[in-house]
């Protein structure tokens, strides 16, 4: 984590990832929920499974929840209904990541908080209602499967940056994945790669919140 390059004063705005940064993700959930529908052993799903080009489809609104769930299907190999890969998809998400239903709100009296997140519309429908609290505390949530645009390409994050209208370099983001960490530094911004619950905590600690 770069902390060197966070202060007091240095930022007008932060923008969190959600998966593993504001809510815990574990697909884990989702491939045994697939394994005991389908009759099969996690281990043969969990072989076969990829973010293909249809993942990235649905995560832009690009393709239904049904043509998605039929391209699993034909991956995986298992004949599942779409309620039955709605139900394990929906299954990721384990609760708040430790501590930031306690940093959000305080953070939020400070400065504006904002989220980028590559998802999708039944993640979206889930997460939306489920914390919804936790969620509240940001001011607006750009969601690939909406703006069309995933992490970490460039035109995304340009987008996210104009649509806060906040300069790039004001603004500190917060993700789990190396290249989306490498994809907001090369549009400027400021970026905190989240590997435990703790940076959060000190980023936050070191701008002075």
């Amino acid at each position: 984590m770069q902390v060197t390059s966070l202060s007091p004063g240095s930022a007008d705005a932060l923008l969190f990832d959600l998966g593993r940064v504001v809510l815990d993700i574990d697909f884990s959930r989702a491939i045994a929920c697939w394994a005991g529908h389908a009759g099969c052993e996690p281990g043969a799903i969990v072989a076969r499974y990829v973010r293909d080009e249809a993942y990235c489809l649905h995560e832009v609104g690009k393709i239904s929840d049904e043509e998605y769930f039929q391209s699993l299907r034909n991956s995986l190999g298992i004949g599942i209904s779409d309620a039955q890969f709605l139900e394990g998809w929906n299954a990721i998400f384990a609760g708040e990541m430790p501590d930031i239903a306690e940093l959000l709100p305080r953070a939020a009296k400070q400065m504006p908080l904002y989220a980028f997140s590559n998802t999708n519309r039944p993640h979206v429908d889930y997460f939306s209602k489920e914390y919804a609290d936790v969620l509240g505390h940001f001011r607006t949530l750009y969601l690939s499967s909406s703006i069309g645009l995933r992490k970490p390409d460039a035109a995304a994050f340009d987008h996210v940056v104009d649509a806060m209208g906040v300069p790039a370099s004001r603004i500190v983001f917060f993700d789990d994945l190396a290249e989306n960490i490498e994809g907001a530094r090369a549009r400027g911004l400021t970026a905190v790669h989240v590997t435990s619950p703790r940076d959060v905590g000190n980023a936050l600690k070191a701008l002075g919140i």
